[in-house]
């Protein structure tokens, strides 16, 4: 993931390569479970870090992906589409969960894995975000930014680093390009990643 930039309190991050993880064929369906943990640190309020762990139980399915991009591509309000995106994404099967110490366990619902150099791997996952009760009550701004995304790029030995995006919407600007934005926040980092036997 590319930075754009800061523009006012929102962060801009082009995800062509994500993109390009819905629109190429996909390793899909069933694998052996795999096991990762990982420290990440978020700089938007501290800093603070925490301990996360996630599981990947299988891999999306073509028709999972496809049913997301007929969404990208007919809906042109970002509003809309993102609330559509949503509820698809919600009534998907999970496809693993992820973990925090601090919290109780999420269900992701996306997960596309493709080699990259070196022998490694890029991982995206997808999934919607918790909100809380008083988020939810008042309606606040926060709301119009429903999904948590996670890139995480390894090695070979099924070590790396990556980056999460919690709180984000998805956009298509004026070059008909994904975009991914932040509620005016730096993606959290993801760091010391590694398979769990």
């Amino acid at each position: 993931m590319t930075v754009q930039g800061f523009i006012s309190r929102r962060w801009f991050v082009a995800v062509v390569a994500t993109v390009a993880a819905l629109a190429s064929a996909s390793v899909a369906g069933q694998a052996p479970k795999e096991r990762f943990t990982g420290f990440a640190i978020n700089m938007n309020s501290g800093p603070s870090t925490a301990q996360v762990d996630f599981t990947i139980e299988r891999w999306s399915t073509e028709a999972e992906r496809d049913a997301l991009l007929v969404i990208l591509k007919e809906e042109k309000d970002p509003y809309k589409a993102n609330d559509k995106i949503l509820r698809a994404l919600q009534k998907m099967p999970a496809v693993g969960r992820l973990q925090t110490a601090q919290r109780l366990g999420w269900d992701l619902r996306y997960a596309y894995q493709a080699p990259i150099e070196g022998g490694g791997r890029r991982i995206v996952l997808a999934t919607d975000r918790p909100v809380g009760f008083r988020e939810a009550a008042t309606q606040a701004r926060t709301m119009d930014y429903p999904f948590t995304i996670i890139e995480v790029r390894l090695d070979k030995d099924d070590r790396g680093e990556g980056k999460i995006l919690a709180g984000t919407r998805l956009l298509i600007d004026k070059n008909n390009q994904l975009v991914l934005e932040n509620y005016g926040q730096q993606p959290i980092r993801f760091n010391e990643i590694h398979k769990q036997k």
